[in-house]
């Protein structure tokens, strides 16, 4: 039987989601939690792989066991199991070719921008001193939808087939003085939205142009776009599936 984990995370203690040889991450410690519950030995599969320190508002995950058992008790066993900055949401059965990573239809993310220091945000987002133009930044942020390559912003030899993404939404927006950028896309590549956020940031502080913006992504080098901008301020916060796959079985 094949289930759907609804999951969510805050990464600052971790190194991403994907497993690593010698250090902490999501994956691993859900694989720790869920192997202990059912007694078996049990693999989950991720929607993507977050990088260190990025967090996840909503993250989903499948697995396979031959096991009978209630969903809601292991999820509240789980959780008990966990850390506190790991929290599942929901475990639910699906037919068995449904795929976390496959069958997912768009991801969206957020990255969260202060511009004076908050306590509260601390390890949550990103402290930019110095005006910021965003009004330019969003103009520079709408001609992201009509980019299909986006090698430009993409790491360098990543084992990815092609950085071909079709990005559907691409915007600043200001909530009670924190900066939220909006991105949603079929699929992103990895550090692909901290390298668009460092050099949004490039556009708004005024050391190149909109104009100079659209060039970068024309040129298809990493080495043409800003710095990344640190993990702390990114969420993964929506991955969408065709109903039919979050109804369950």
């Amino acid at each position: 039987m094949r289930y759907f984990i609804r999951l969510a995370y805050k990464g600052t203690e971790y190194h991403g989601w994907q497993i690593q040889p010698n250090a902490i991450s999501v994956q691993q410690l859900i694989n720790e939690g869920l192997s202990v519950l059912l007694k078996d030995q049990i693999s989950v599969l991720g929607a993507g792989r977050t990088d260190t320190g990025v967090h996840a508002r909503q993250m989903y995950a499948h697995f396979d066991s031959d096991k009978e058992f209630d969903c809601k008790e292991i999820t509240y066993r789980l959780n008990a199991y966990l850390p506190d900055a790991i929290v599942i949401k929901s475990i639910f059965p699906v037919h068995s070719e449904a795929h976390a990573r496959f069958d997912a239809t768009s991801r969206a993310y957020e990255y969260w921008l202060v511009q004076e220091k908050n306590p509260f945000l601390q390890d949550a987002a990103w402290l930019v001193y110095g005006q910021l133009n965003f009004d330019l930044m969003n103009e520079a942020s709408a001609l992201l939808l009509e980019v299909k390559d986006f090698t430009s912003f993409a790491k360098v030899h990543s084992d990815v087939k092609t950085h071909i993404c079709d990005v559907r939404k691409a915007q600043w927006e200001c909530k009670d003085g924190l900066w939220v950028f909006t991105i949603e896309a079929d699929r992103f590549l990895r550090n692909m939205v901290r390298a668009i956020v460092g050099t949004l940031v490039e556009v708004g502080r005024g050391k190149i142009s909109v104009n100079e913006f659209k060039e970068v992504v024309g040129k298809l080098d990493r080495g043409a776009a800003g710095a990344s901008a640190p993990a702390n301020g990114l969420y993964l916060v929506k991955v969408d599936y065709p109903q039919e796959i979050l109804n369950g079985i």
